[in-house]
């Protein structure tokens, strides 16, 4: 699928040097830079899933009322 893009020039011009000292073409380049970039955000989910699917993500009272306390009740809601 052909797509437009804005990104900086210098980041460009970057990226470009790097693909022709890989002799990889940019189309390459951005392919295997976006596709390295969705498997690691993929796999940090994973591993937080699997981090709040064994542990208690509840804030613990003290810390909780403490939060309350320093935002004020205009900025949170009812508790």
């Amino acid at each position: 699928m052909k797509t437009a893009i804005s990104i900086p020039d210098a980041v460009f011009q970057q990226a470009d040097r790097f693909a022709k000292r890989k002799a990889i073409s940019r189309s390459e380049l951005y392919t295997r830079a976006v596709r390295a970039y969705l498997e690691r955000e993929e796999h940090i989910t994973e591993q937080l899933n699997t981090v709040y699917d064994t542990e208690e993500s509840k804030l613990d009272t003290v810390l909780e009322d403490l939060q309350y306390r320093s935002v004020g009740e205009d900025g949170l809601a009812e508790r």
